[in-house]
């Protein structure tokens, strides 16, 4: 009855780590890593058009009312469809987690961690062995020690008699077997079971044969130093506290690459925008070239305006250039993190956002996004799974500092016989020979400095995690903080560069008609010209950075805007 309980005991007790971090890790790992921005919202979000008028209250009165988005909106220039991919961001999203190196290299992680913690368990193995040897002897005759014996009869001759033993020439042969098991437990405990059995036949000098056998049990249970299973499980908890701690590092690179993802998206939307800016600019400027030829050969503007138009156009196709290279550019950056089949780094296929921007104003609950963050951030759950795992680690060096004291049982049930090894097993069995022992072994070091010292390093260790944690938090709320502001500043701007394109424009088509009337000089309208390109510019790279601003608060609470449904598998099912 005692080997079944001492079993039961050493390997169906819990060694799992605490069980709440554990709920939460599981739930923080869930596919769902959505901020749903207007579910979040204190009040209904607003359009542009919604949040002008109260923009232009304190904006001067010059301003109008400004035509609907797409009135100003760039539009994207037509790529043949051959040469051509349009992608949503839900189809990127999918892309990246699909085919990106970086994911690829970190989704090995997890299965790294998996095997320490394998590794750990497998200290808790039993061990079955067996050996067998066997031998022949053949000694001749020799001298032994010399002796007086005392006989047990008082009639006998050999009473007080010296005399020399001598042994006689032998020929031995000798079989010796054992087969048991070692159970190693998770109270410290060593369990071993084992039969061992051994034959020795005698041919020359006495002839005999002799057959032994035994059923031998012991146990080696520490009673300080490494007693107790919440110490000799330490290293199994500690473990999984580090696997725990890479699922999250693994998810937390997912969710980088999807922001990095989502921000080279957006930042060649911009690159878009800014090439449809410069081609409208240098086609306007090209037409009014024509229209100065033209009004010159009728005699009703001056030579002049013809070198001034033509300067114009050169300057411009110079910012087209420039802008083509651009979008090239990070055409190659999104290609680069995406490393899908058919988008080679210097293929000719062009990629198109096809995703419209999200123009809409949140008025978000600040203190409830930073709680947010405190309590999803994935950095700060890694942080405190490792200081979990410091304190496991805490408690077994603390163990480790004591004396060690072992108390050792041993019990045989021994049998023998002449003829066979039946008889000798039937004896064992039998139970009317035994052998049992038990003792106590105690070592204690001088100084014990390695122990300790190793003590006060853990403890170290871990009072500099928790600085750390404090100081990590501290920065989350600032991320948040410096994000909602951001968030707000390029609100503003796409409502302020709304309003300047719109006047930009206004002022250019007053400016050539005065052109055309002999008021204004050419160069005068390519400056006007100048400044609706800037505006349209500034507009797109508003919108760009709103988009992105989105994104920065969404990964400063530890999610993505939206649902991502991202899992440690690497899988993506973007919606």
């Amino acid at each position: 009855m005692l080997i079944p309980l001492l079993v039961s005991c050493g390997h169906y007790l819990d060694t799992s780590p605490d069980r709440k971090l554990v709920k939460r890790v599981e739930e923080r790992l869930k596919p769902d890593e959505g901020l749903p921005l207007p579910a979040i919202s204190q009040l209904p979000p607003q359009t542009v058009e919604q949040a002008l008028p109260k923009f232009k209250e304190g904006r001067p009165k010059s301003a109008t009312t400004l035509p609907p988005p797409s009135a100003t909106k760039p539009e994207l220039p037509k790529a043949a469809p051959e040469a051509s991919k349009q992608l949503s961001i839900a189809a990127v999203r999918s892309m990246a987690l699909e085919n990106n190196l970086d994911l690829k290299i970190a989704q090995a992680d997890p299965k790294i961690a998996a095997t320490a913690v394998s590794e750990e368990e497998a200290k808790f193995d039993d061990l079955i062995f067996a050996k067998a040897k066997y031998g022949k002897k053949n000694t001749p005759a020799q001298n032994l020690d010399v002796v007086s014996f005392t006989p047990v009869d008082p009639n006998s001759t050999l009473k007080n008699e010296v005399d020399k033993l001598t042994a006689v020439p032998q020929e031995t042969e000798i079989l010796d077997m054992e087969a048991g098991i070692v159970i190693p437990l998770r109270t410290g405990a060593k369990v071993t079971v084992s039969s061992p059995f051994d034959g020795k036949r005698q041919f020359r000098g006495v002839a005999s044969d002799q057959y032994q056998n035994a059923l031998r049990f012991s146990i080696s249970q520490p009673l300080l130093r490494d007693a107790g299973i919440s110490n000799n499980v330490a290293g199994i908890r500690i473990a999984r506290y580090e696997q725990q701690a890479v699922d999250v590092k693994t998810r937390l690179q997912a969710i980088r690459v999807l922001a990095m993802v989502e921000r080279a998206y957006w930042s060649l939307y911009v690159a878009w925008g800014e090439l449809d800016m410069r081609r409208q600019q240098y086609e306007n400027a090209a037409n009014n070239l024509s229209m100065v030829k033209k009004r010159v050969a009728e005699g009703l503007t001056a030579n002049v305006e013809i070198n001034r138009a033509e300067i114009g156009v050169a300057e411009r196709l110079e910012s087209l250039i420039i802008a083509e290279t651009s979008l090239k550019t990070r055409q190659r950056q999104l290609k680069l993190l995406l490393n899908a089949p058919g988008l080679d780094l210097d293929s000719q296929t062009l990629l198109i956002p096809d995703t419209s921007p999200t123009l809409l104003e949140f008025n978000l609950d600040r203190e409830q996004l930073a709680q947010r963050a405190l309590d999803g951030r994935l950095e700060l759950l890694e942080l405190e799974l490792k200081l979990a795992a410091d304190l496991t680690k805490i408690d077994y060096l603390s163990n480790q500092t004591l004396p060690m004291f072992m108390l050792d049982y041993n019990y045989a049930a021994l049998g023998r016989d002449t003829s066979s090894y039946g008889g000798a097993f039937d004896q064992t069995l039998s139970g009317n020979y035994s052998d049992w022992s038990v003792g106590v072994r105690m070592e204690i070091p001088l100084s014990n400095e390695l122990r300790r010292a190793r003590l006060d390093r853990a403890v170290q260790e871990r009072m500099q995690r928790l600085t750390t944690q404090q100081l990590r938090e501290l920065s989350v709320r600032r991320e948040i903080y410096d994000a909602l502001d951001q968030m707000s500043q390029n609100w503003q701007r796409i409502l302020a560069t709304r309003q300047n394109v719109v006047l930009a424009g206004l002022n250019y088509d007053a400016e050539l008609k005065q052109f055309k009337e002999g008021l204004r000089t050419m160069t005068e309208v390519l400056e006007t010209l100048t400044r609706l390109g800037e505006a349209q510019l500034r507009e797109v790279r508003a919108i760009g950075d709103y988009q992105v601003s989105m994104i920065d608060l969404a990964f400063a609470t530890g999610t993505l805007l939206g649902h991502s449904r991202v899992d440690l598998g690497l899988n993506a099912n973007a919606q």
